[in-house]
């Protein structure tokens, strides 16, 4: 395939754009929630865990919350009972990303 101009290779190519912000915030809502997010190494030979307490949602709706955390930090984790975990510290991260959804962080 031969190209003239250079809109003829902006066609060509996929649309490359990262998603709105917006649409990721859109489902959740933390509606002034007060949310806890520490560090803890206790018990874990040495490593580091940023652990967000103070969820009240459905077991669904903190799953879905932690990945988008954890994608948003680049970062593994988990959910278990009330808290998310996510590895290292991400407590700066993770304070910006919850603030964005209108939870109030506490900690850190």
């Amino acid at each position: 395939m031969k190209l003239k101009q250079f809109s003829d290779l902006q066609q060509a190519l996929p649309d490359s754009s990262p998603p709105a912000p917006s649409n990721i915030t859109g489902s959740h809502d933390g509606r002034g929630a007060v949310v806890r997010i520490f560090l803890e190494t206790k018990g874990r030979k040495g490593k580091s865990v940023t652990v967000v307490s103070g969820m009240h949602h459905n077991p669904a709706m903190k799953h879905e919350l932690a990945k988008m955390l954890k994608e948003h930090c680049g970062a593994g984790g988990t959910v278990k009972e009330n808290t998310i975990e996510i590895q290292g510290d991400q407590r700066v991260r993770g304070r910006a990303f919850l603030e964005k959804l209108n939870y109030v962080v506490k900690g850190a």
